[in-house]
């Protein structure tokens, strides 16, 4: 069943389950979605501007070119999901888990992403300027074309990760930990010749 253009501002649809559901253009802002749980459904084009997604549960669900404008991720916890072409401002992040999810061209700019779990996630293209990452878990992490222009990544661990010579010279990466490789192609992608 596909649902599209539907207004569910403001509505109250916590703790509900929701299996193999479509939506497209639907309009979910300030609604209550906290511990929603979601597995198989995808949200195309829909707009979550402060929506509460606190407490929610996601699995092999895509939420592609959707907006979240302030709205609250707390503790939320997303499990094969697609998150392809979303944009996020001004979320709250804290606790939040992603375990094998797609972000790529997803917009984070300016997200406060501190010490969480981003192991194996596919960041290709993504806008992370000016994130904050410190501390952040990015072991084999895909990072390939991100724009990471002012990232934060003091105290992250980026063994595995996979970065291009442009998020090399572009993020500030002092204190982040590294692999040998990383660390080679770093000297290279500032002009170090190395023998």
């Amino acid at each position: 069943m596909l649902e599209t253009g539907e207004d569910y501002r403001d509505a109250v649809l916590s703790g509900q389950w929701w299996e193999k559901r479509r939506f497209t253009g639907c309009d979910f802002t300030g609604a209550d979605l906290s511990g929603l749980r979601t597995r198989g459904c995808t949200f195309d084009d829909c707009v979550f501007s402060r929506a509460d997604l606190s407490r929610s549960r996601h699995d092999a669900s895509a939420f592609r070119s959707c907006t979240f404008d302030r709205a609250v991720l707390v503790e939320s916890r997303w499990t094969a999901c697609s998150l392809l072409g979303s944009s996020f401002a001004e979320c709250g992040f804290a606790g939040l888990a992603l375990t094998e999810c797609d972000l790529s061209l997803a917009s984070l700019a300016k997200a406060r992403l501190r010490k969480l779990g981003l192991s194996g996630l596919r960041l290709r293209e993504a806008n992370l300027t000016e994130a904050d990452l410190t501390g952040a878990d990015l072991r084999d992490s895909d990072l390939t074309g991100a724009r990471l222009h002012g990232a934060k990544f003091d105290g992250a661990d980026l063994r595995g990760a996979r970065l291009d010579a442009n998020g090399l010279v572009q993020a500030d990466l002092r204190g982040a930990g590294v692999d040998v490789e990383t660390a080679i192609a770093f000297a290279a992608a500032h002009g170090l010749v190395v023998r």
